[in-house]
């Protein structure tokens, strides 16, 4: 029997060359390259992008970059110090801290949850407790907040303890006035930037900063700075010293703050000015306000009346007027002008002097002394309008001071083509014009400096030599201030605003407030004089804004605030008091 014979293995097994037939086959060739392309394509691509990224256009990526690294630091420069003519400092700027919130990182680590630091934070900074906290939960994608700004040293030391995940501390100063409300409408107050607001902080703003620095720095993503790229140093704001006596200044505000209230009034103000070189003494207003307190910044306490308030002068500018006639030659110091029973009829109207005034002819000086308006009034009927005019507007009545503060008013200066009679009239005894009382200053500061206009400054060294010219001889001046001088002694309207054993030329003035359609029953009761007579040093301006009573007259109103502050000036400054001849004819 034979056996099953074994299947040929050349069946089962492959044959090695149908293998390789089959590996050299063209379709398998073809895919190789075909994926070698692919690779070789992409591969061309990287780094054309590569190359475009980093030969042709570079700049995008190295933004990106610095935008997530690089970081610019301002470098705040410290603010100039205001002080007065002797260096006694005005403004100063201390070192503070701001208090800042990251929400997005607070939220993120929950530090919220931890209330009772949260509620101590909001007290020491006076905040509501639970709007701090809806604050932070209201601003939960921002980065950074403020949540106090200029706080002190105490507080911030405060805060720091507390270690509130997301809050810090940021360095910056705050400015400081030493003199508070005595002289804050003349220096002003910074805003919470640290920039001018009023008075001379705004006005020489960019003088007091200076010039901020910047430092450029690089951090890593821990905030720890790897590089610092660029630095620039900042300029500290200069220094600036006014012509203020601080002094003077605080006597002055003590004595309008009490005339005030004594007075009942709505405000009261006064400027005084060196008759030799222009400069401003003193500036004063009250109500004033504390610019180290937010909470005090109310626009009418914060108004400089001084140069923003314009008023009808009144009688004050009469002596201008008289001056006037003796320049144009219509009357000189033996002139006697009849001023009647008080009256005089011009037109339809009437020209009236007070009922203090007898009748009957006075002098240039009489006139003066009684403040007769029936004689100033034909005094200015004799000339032309533009003779009171041009000497009203050479004393520097009707133009800006040049102090270059903010807010100044120019007043009301007319400028019409045709003058009736009785407006000719008027305008001699102060109606019909609007000024300020740093012009009517200024205007006694010409006549106190024998005629010789000397423009006002507020800055030392800011002295306008050039513009100093002579508006009228310096006899015609001489003798209308020996005239003023008898209106502070006995008899006379300025009787109170004399000041024992000094000669004082005073002229006082009591207008009604100009109201639409006419005049109310309000009034302003000023006294504006120069002393002493015999060396004229001072020119000052006292107003008391719609006092109430019975007693609203200049001098009896604004004469006693005018003498108390021109005797502490003359004190302080060590002027030597002179002979008062009138004094001297009693005992003869």
């Amino acid at each position: 029997m034979k056996k099953p014979s074994k299947p040929s293995q050349s069946k089962s097994v492959p044959d090695k060359r149908s293998i390789t037939a089959a590996s050299s086959a063209p379709f398998s060739r073809w895919r190789f390259y075909l994926i070698l392309f692919f690779i070789f394509v992409a591969f061309a691509l990287l780094v054309g992008r590569a190359a475009f990224i980093q030969i042709i256009e570079p700049d995008n990526l190295i933004h990106q970059s610095d935008l997530r690294s690089v970081r610019s630091k301002t470098i705040h420069s410290a603010r100039g110090i205001i002080s007065d003519r002797n260096g006694e400092a005005l403004a100063v700027s201390v070192p503070v801290e701001a208090v800042w919130a990251d929400p997005a990182t607070i939220i993120k680590k929950g530090s919220l949850q931890d209330k009772n630091r949260w509620y101590a934070l909001a007290d020491v900074l006076g905040l509501d407790r639970q709007g701090l906290i809806k604050r932070i939960k209201d601003n939960d994608t921002r980065r950074f907040i403020y949540l106090q700004r200029q706080v002190n040293s105490a507080m911030a030391n405060y805060i720091r303890e507390l270690k509130l995940p997301g809050v810090g501390l940021k360095a910056e100063s705050r400015r400081y006035y030493p003199a508070g409300e005595v002289s804050a409408h003349t220096v002003g107050v910074t805003g919470i930037d640290g920039h001018g607001l009023e008075g001379v902080e705004r006005s020489y703003d960019k003088w007091l900063t200076g010039e901020a620095g910047k430092q450029i720095i690089r951090k890593d993503r821990y905030g720890r700075v790897v590089e610092n790229i660029s630095l620039e140093q900042s300029e500290a704001g200069k220094p600036l010293q006014l012509t203020i006596d601080q002094r003077i200044q605080a006597i002055a505000f003590r004595a309008v703050k009490q005339a005030m209230a004594d007075y009942r009034a709505t405000s009261a103000s006064a400027v005084m000015v060196d008759v030799k070189t222009g400069e401003v003494l003193a500036m004063v207003n009250a109500p004033s306000y504390n610019p180290n307190n937010r909470a005090d910044y109310q626009n009418f306490k914060m108004r400089n009346r001084v140069i923003t308030d314009a008023f009808e002068p009144g009688s004050t500018v009469k002596p201008f007027v008289v001056l006037a006639a003796l320049e144009n030659g219509v009357a000189d110091t033996h002139t006697i002008i009849d001023i009647g029973d008080g009256t005089m009829r011009i037109g339809g109207a009437m020209v009236r002097d007070s009922d203090k005034i007898p009748g009957g002819k006075a002098s240039l000086q009489m006139i003066l002394k009684k403040s007769s308006n029936v004689g100033v009034s034909k005094l200015s009927l004799k000339m032309p309008i533009e003779a009171v005019l041009g000497m009203y507007s050479s004393v520097g009545l009707g133009e800006t001071s040049g102090l270059n503060l903010p807010g100044e008013s120019i007043g009301i200066f007319p400028n019409r083509q045709r003058w009736s009679d009785f407006e000719r009239a008027t305008i001699a005894f102060g109606y019909g014009l609007a000024i300020t009382p740093i012009q009517l200053a200024h205007a006694y500061a010409t006549l106190g400096n024998m005629g010789k206009y000397q423009p006002l400054h507020l800055i030392e060294g800011h002295r306008q030599d050039n513009l100093e010219h002579q508006v009228a001889s310096t006899k015609n001046v001489h003798d209308v201030l020996e005239m003023l001088e008898t209106v502070t002694q006995k008899g006379g309207t300025a009787v109170k605003a004399a000041v024992p054993g000094y000669r004082i030329a005073a002229k006082t003035g009591t207008s009604r407030k100009a109201i639409a359609g006419g005049y109310s029953d309000e009034y302003f009761a000023y006294t504006a004089g120069v002393a002493p007579v015999s060396n004229p040093r001072l020119s000052l301006v006292v107003m008391v804004n719609e006092p109430q009573g019975d007693s609203y007259y200049g001098g009896a109103v604004a004469g006693p605030v005018f003498s108390e502050i021109m005797k502490g000036a003359l004190q302080i400054l060590n002027i030597a008091p002179d002979e008062n001849r009138f004094e001297q004819d009693k005992k003869n």
